[in-house]
């Protein structure tokens, strides 16, 4: 793996680590408060956040600018894996190498903690002083698109209602472009909006880019679920294919799915030559994605 790339995410998520823990030190002392913490402070490759910071830095914002949408959307979609792993959905006991929350408080604690973060994602980006209110105001509306009825819980819903179905491939792709793609186009858009108007104009490539690399990414998901190592992944291998989940690999095997990858890299690759700036950081990302073990 790039070595650049390692540094540079390593920086991102120390930054985004040490923004959260700052911020959740102004929450007063509560079981919620350490559910919250125990979840969001996990780990995890940070890819989202990783997005908003290295697209808004590529269009020259400072990162005091980027913070607090970095911060908001790790909080949602911490709250997404939360009510994902309940009993209630996917039921999983193990997230990030750890005891699911609900394993290591209880359900309803789980839950809100869930909801908490949920909202405590938009208290971030409304009380962050660092940003107009024009680019707050898009960023809100932004991430309220991405992560309720019109992406990421949509495709959750749709996820659950196709279990013990067949669905077709396409059907499949609608459910990954809202339930993981949804959100990581938020990151690109949240790293856009901090920067300035100008930039605006390269909203429909990067939006290609990632459409691209956020169903490249569940893909891989997929192809781990089969292959993966349970000690690196950090959860449990075979849950999908336990709970009759449709895949990529259930649905057109494995290699087909392994060249899928591939070719969603080479159109994420395609979309960022479309843009006069320094991607990098960008095209890194989409080459880690489609060859990460975790």
């Amino acid at each position: 793996m790039n070595h650049s790339f390692i540094a540079l995410q390593a920086r991102y998520s120390q930054r985004v680590n040490h923004q959260l823990t700052q911020s959740l030190a102004t929450i007063s002392p509560s079981i919620l408060k350490e559910a919250m913490s125990y979840s969001l402070l996990a780990g995890g490759k940070r890819i989202r956040p990783f997005l908003v910071y290295a697209v808004g830095q590529m269009f020259g914002c400072s990162l005091d600018k980027l913070d607090a949408p970095a911060c908001a959307i790790e909080a949602i979609h911490t709250y997404s894996l939360i009510h994902d792993d309940l009993p209630a959905m996917d039921n999983d006991d193990l997230r990030r190498g750890m005891p699911t929350c609900h394993i290591k408080f209880d359900e309803a604690t789980a839950i809100l903690a869930g909801d908490a973060l949920q909202t405590y994602a938009f208290s971030l980006i409304a009380q962050a002083p660092e940003l107009p209110d024009s680019s707050k105001l898009a960023m809100i509306k932004e991430l309220t698109q991405a992560s309720g009825v019109f992406g990421m819980c949509l495709g959750q819903s749709l996820d659950l209602q196709s279990e013990h179905k067949t669905i077709t491939i396409e059907e499949l792709k609608y459910i990954h472009i809202n339930k993981t793609g949804a959100l990581i186009n938020a990151a690109v858009n949240l790293g856009l909006f901090a920067a300035d108007e100008s930039a605006l104009k390269y909203q429909s490539a990067l939006k290609n880019y990632a459409e691209s690399i956020g169903l490249a990414f569940q893909i891989q998901d997929d192809i781990l679920d089969v292959i993966g190592d349970k000690n690196i992944m950090g959860k449990n291998q075979g849950a999908d294919e336990q709970l009759a989940k449709n895949t990529y690999t259930s649905l057109i095997g494995l290699d087909a799915s392994v060249e899928a990858c591939q070719q969603l890299y080479t159109q994420a690759i395609e979309a960022l030559d479309k843009i006069p700036y320094n991607s990098e950081a960008l095209r890194q990302l989409a080459d880690f994605i489609i060859t990460r073990n975790s």
